[in-house]
């Protein structure tokens, strides 16, 4: 909360320095106008953040994958995945995720083996 904090204030010294260029658009990282920011300049800072880090070199889209494929695999509904990711339709979701149906195909089966009783 802090650091969201100290953020929220620097945008308003951001909105003061731009003046009338300000564009009120309610973004948590506009540019420095208040507009949203530039996907390749989204893109380059993302790449130097990986690399200051050590980490491999990944698309920004790489990120909204795993984290949808984490969601799938602890179990959270399908539907939910879809409001998420913005998906317009389930089937959207399932068929671009189905790598991950067997995994939970197979987790369904045992919860369904746990169910009966054994002899």
């Amino acid at each position: 909360m802090a650091v969201l904090n100290e953020h929220r204030r620097s945008l308003a010294e951001d909105r003061e320095h731009a003046g009338d260029q300000w564009q009120e658009r309610d973004l948590v990282f506009p540019n420095p106008v208040g507009r949203e920011r530039d996907m390749a300049y989204l893109c380059i800072s993302f790449h130097r953040a990986l690399e200051r880090a050590g980490l491999p070199r990944m698309r920004i889209h790489d990120l909204r994958h795993t984290a949808a494929t984490h969601l799938l695999t602890k179990g959270v509904h399908p539907k939910v995945v879809q409001d998420l990711l913005g998906h317009s339709t389930i089937a959207i979701t399932l068929d671009t995720y189905s790598h991950v149906l067997p995994a939970l195909a197979k987790d369904a089966s045992a919860l369904m083996s746990s169910l009966l009783p054994s002899q």
